[in-house]
């Protein structure tokens, strides 16, 4: 289970508790995390029964609501309290780069010709700003009632990541009409020939002098 599905469940949880899974499922879909955290939602109840099994949480009792299935009700136990707020402080705490496919992409843009490398940076360009624009509009539409406004933050914090994305491609596209880079047509670049072998190193330990009778 990856970190951030532990965290988000543990403090939804933590949120609401004592709260039916069903409840932590819709409340972390108003958080729209399937679009940033890779979270979908019914993989919420699979989290909620593994950090049962590992006793971060505790059922507090099952119930039934008309003829809707069984749903069980959870709280944290004082490990997953703990738990929570390691995970919480690691992520505020350690910046790690975020995977990005575009970066893969780009170490192998040589195999693309010129004109379509450009075209297709032109586009994801014009692709970013609408999605910067539409956040703009989303943020403006966190009404605190049916989402938390939290999530203007969590939005600002993903729209500053793509809007990121302009000025890096607005440069590599004057650097392509340029000229620069070899890409499909251009002499490809080879990587250089091996390096020589270094020489076996001698052993430090020096030989001892045969006796002389």
């Amino acid at each position: 289970m990856a970190q951030a599905t532990r965290l988000l469940v543990l403090g939804v949880v933590r949120i609401f508790q004592p709260v039916h899974g069903y409840d932590v499922r819709r409340e972390l879909v108003t958080w729209h995390v399937e679009d940033w955290a890779s979270i979908a939602p019914g993989s919420v109840y699979n989290a909620l029964k593994t950090l049962t099994k590992e006793g971060m949480l505790e059922v507090v009792g099952t119930d039934h609501v008309g003829k809707r299935p069984e749903r069980t009700t959870y709280r944290l136990t004082p490990f997953g309290e703990q738990e929570l707020a390691d995970l919480l402080r690691d992520q505020l705490w350690t910046v790690r780069h975020p995977v990005d496919p575009l970066i893969a992409a780009i170490s192998l843009m040589g195999f693309i010709a010129r004109d379509e490398l450009i075209s297709a940076l032109e586009a994801r360009a014009a692709q970013v700003k609408g999605m910067v624009q539409h956040f703009e509009y989303s943020i403006a539409a966190v009404d605190n009632i049916t989402t938390p406004d939290h999530v203007r933050e969590m939005m600002r914090l993903i729209s500053a990541r793509l809007a990121a994305e302009l000025p890096w491609s607005k440069a590599l596209i004057a650097r392509l009409k340029a000229g620069e880079y070899n890409t499909l047509g251009d002499p490809h670049w080879q990587p250089g020939p091996p390096l020589a072998k270094l020489p076996a190193k001698k052993s430090a330990a020096k030989k001892k002098p045969k006796n002389k009778r």
